[in-house]
């Protein structure tokens, strides 16, 4: 597939980096040198220095042979115009743009970006995105990690084993012996720097990091058997009032009334913008790194501290002294991968990463066949896919036990007519199932083609 990247930042290094691994021929436009020197150093892409808005830079780097664009510029209009033109003038048939100002995307304006005007097929906005990931880890505090698949039904989770869960030493095997009636499968294991495929023999190890599988109205008392209380964070402190967490307060007013939140700025400007934006949360302006503005804002007595600020040193800094103080849980955001390896020793609880989280949507329609969801986990090291099952799809027909599957793919679970069903060897996958698959990074090409489908290009 060939494909054109407009944006050698973070996302688009990010988005690069898949697909270059997977075999694609990748093009990046950007108009930074530097930006493209390093794409081009490290990875099997060609280079272009430009404006990837502008139709003769599009032309160098094969628009006329393209099948997918991906504008992630810094700037909506340079990602806007970079997709009409791609559609006008060189036919291009996905096209795919992040959009941040949510000014263009009210329902107002919902004709914008039909065909008939400005042809985007895709739009992303990784504010939205990584709000709605943080709003999903207020529902599960103590997880590493969660996503949703099937419309909301089955979910994927990431848990630690502390030394106080109750099932370490125990082959996975035994599990469903243990708990017969629970709709949970762990699919992979994190242990040191090590992210492996789980297999019935694994056992569980104090300090591993567990992927699971899970229908989603099991997730508390799948948490309990990990070791992990659920209880939802009903008194929330907010770090930091740009967009991402203006965005989240504004939804845990509308959607979450039992919540209670405060919200604090540095910047005294945009702490009284968001108070004019917002009805019940209190805006307090000063430091999160102050001690006293933390006691303020009551920290000994909330549930958690969810750090968005731009500024990931304190974003850390602010969750590690927020746990010091008394506060249950901790989420943060953080941008560069480096700081990544280090937050587990911090006590920091679970970490957002808004580049991952940016691909992971860009994904869902980058990848061949009927792909429905990707979630990327551990910085690009594993893929969990939802995808459908046609009946020229290779795993149709066959029990599971004689499908073959690569040491790095597990399948998590088999939804059909809304039903979660766990995979086991006998099972025969038939047409119209959806099937949840783990895949490590470098078996997510054969993943795809167990759901190839003939005439169906995607």
């Amino acid at each position: 597939m060939r494909v054109i990247i407009c944006g050698a930042g973070q996302v688009g290094y990010g988005i690069a980096e898949h697909l270059a691994l997977e075999g694609n021929d990748v093009a990046v436009i950007d108009t930074k040198a530097e930006l493209v020197q390093h794409i081009s150093d490290n990875l099997d892409v060609q280079g272009f220095v430009g404006h990837g808005a502008h139709p003769d830079m599009l032309d160098r780097a094969g628009a006329n042979e393209c099948d997918m664009l991906i504008a992630v510029t810094y700037h909506d209009e340079v990602n806007m115009v970079a997709c009409q033109i791609a559609h006008t003038m060189f036919n291009i048939p996905q096209k795919i743009a992040r959009i941040r100002a949510q000014s263009y995307r009210e329902p107002h304006w919902a004709d914008l970006f039909t065909r008939n005007h400005m042809p985007i097929d895709v739009i992303i906005s990784p504010e939205v995105e990584v709000g709605e990931a943080v709003l999903q880890r207020l529902r599960l505090p103590g997880a590493l990690d969660a996503f949703s698949f099937d419309d909301g039904r089955i979910t994927a989770i990431g848990i630690n084993c502390s030394e106080e869960c109750p099932i370490l030493d125990t082959p996975l095997e035994q599990l469903t012996e243990l708990f017969p009636d629970l709709f949970a499968h762990v699919v992979g294991i994190s242990r040191g720097n090590r992210l492996l495929a789980a297999c019935r023999k694994n056992e569980l190890k104090a300090g591993d990091n567990v992927y699971l599988i899970v229908r989603t109205d099991q997730i508390e008392r799948t948490m309990k058997i990990f070791g992990h209380r659920k209880d939802r964070a009903n008194r929330v402190i907010i770090a930091g009032a740009g967009n991402i967490g203006l965005y989240v307060a504004q939804r845990l007013e509308k959607h979450h009334p039992f919540t209670t939140q405060k919200l604090i700025e540095t910047n005294r400007k945009r702490a009284v913008t968001a108070a004019e934006q917002l009805d019940r949360t209190i805006v307090l302006n000063g430091s999160v790194l102050d001690e006293e503005m933390l006691n303020e804002a009551d920290i000994r007595g909330s549930d958690m501290m969810i750090a968005l600020t731009n500024d990931d040193q304190v974003n850390i800094l602010s969750s590690v002294l927020a746990k010091r103080l008394g506060c249950r849980h901790s989420l943060c955001l953080i941008n560069n991968r480096s700081y990544m390896t280090i937050v587990d020793g911090l006590g920091i609880e679970a970490h957002l990463n808004p580049r991952s989280i940016t691909i992971s949507r860009i994904l869902e329609h980058v990848r061949r066949g009927r792909i429905k969801g990707v979630y990327s986990i551990e910085d690009g090291a594993a893929e969990i896919i939802e995808a459908e099952a046609l009946h020229t799809s290779p795993l149709v027909g066959k029990p599971l036990k004689e499908l073959g599957l690569p040491e790095g793919v597990r399948i998590g679970a088999i939804v059909r007519e809304n039903e979660m069903i766990l995979p086991e060897g006998q099972f025969v996958i038939k047409q119209g199932d959806r099937v949840i698959v783990f895949a490590l990074g470098e078996n997510v090409h054969e993943v795809e083609q167990l759901f190839r489908v003939s005439l169906d290009y995607f």
